[in-house]
């Protein structure tokens, strides 16, 4: 599978000149559909010029800017993709077991070509405020990944806490949520619009988003401080999360090293109380 354009932007954004960083940063927001207006549109909404856009989508790699609104217009397309559209694809060559386990492999490989080491360190940060408030949510099918980071974090620092049952029971908890605080939601494709309006309302309060998202962003990027891009797509009715596992895999390794001595006191402690 091709970079999508929010990887390519995650890819070049470091070498953009300011005023095509803020048009990176416009799309991000409002992805893709901010793509898929006028040149002079696209420039108003991210205050710049039409030349900035037009410099932007070149150094994204498209000749011109309808090349890059078809690619927009295809990732929309596989955005909107439901399971059941994605049955009775047609076989693959080498047989549907070497497919799936290349593709998930190439999923990890090119998630983490296209997740800094920057981005990484900046979200561990952020989580390594113990005496902020860390809530986790997911979705339908990504709610199992928030609630085994939030067993792992809990171990290594206090303040962790899991939003689980229905989502009138997430908004209560924004009670307890403050601009210290942080929320780390998981999202995928189809997103939930219940996550949606959750983010909306958590940062209207001034609570920092963490979005662990597909290739094709989550709604819920618009809100979010930090946005972690993962590959999902197999040969298959469902989508993979072996990458979103990594990708959470990874920020509990980086934490626990950046909380070495207070998570090694806590988990002895913890021990203690077996």
């Amino acid at each position: 599978m091709k970079p999508g354009i929010s990887e390519l932007i995650a890819e070049r954004i470091d070498d953009m000149p300011a005023g095509e960083r803020r048009s990176a940063q416009t799309l991000i927001a409002n992805y893709p559909l901010t793509g898929l207006k006028t040149v002079a549109d696209f420039a108003q909404q991210a205050g710049v010029s039409s030349p900035t856009i037009l410099r932007f989508v070149a150094r994204l790699g498209f000749q011109n800017y309808p090349e890059f609104q078809a690619a927009l217009q295809d990732e929309l397309a596989a955005q909107l993709q439901s399971p059941a559209s994605r049955a009775g694809l047609p076989p693959v060559e080498g047989g549907e077991l070497s497919a799936t386990l290349e593709a998930t492999l190439e999923n990890i490989r090119a998630t983490f070509r296209n997740i800094s080491e920057r981005q990484i360190g900046e979200v561990v940060s952020l989580l390594s405020n113990r005496k902020a408030g860390v809530f986790l949510v997911g979705g339908r099918f990504t709610d199992p990944l928030a609630r085994y980071t939030a067993a792992h974090l809990a171990i290594i620092r206090p303040n962790i806490f899991h939003l689980a049952g229905q989502d009138s029971n997430w908004r209560d908890r924004l009670i307890d949520m403050g601009k210290r605080d942080v929320i780390l939601i998981f999202d995928i494709r189809r997103y939930q619009e219940n996550l949606v309006r959750f983010a909306e309302t958590a940062n209207r309060r001034g609570v920092q988003i963490v979005l662990v998202t597909d290739q094709w962003l989550s709604p819920i990027a618009r809100f979010a401080r930090h946005v972690l891009a993962a590959r999902t797509a197999v040969p298959s009715a469902f989508d993979s999360s072996a990458a979103l596992f990594v990708v959470a895999e990874t920020l509990i390794g980086e934490l626990t090293r950046r909380l070495e001595a207070d998570s090694a006191k806590r988990i002895r402690e913890m021990e203690n109380l077996r």
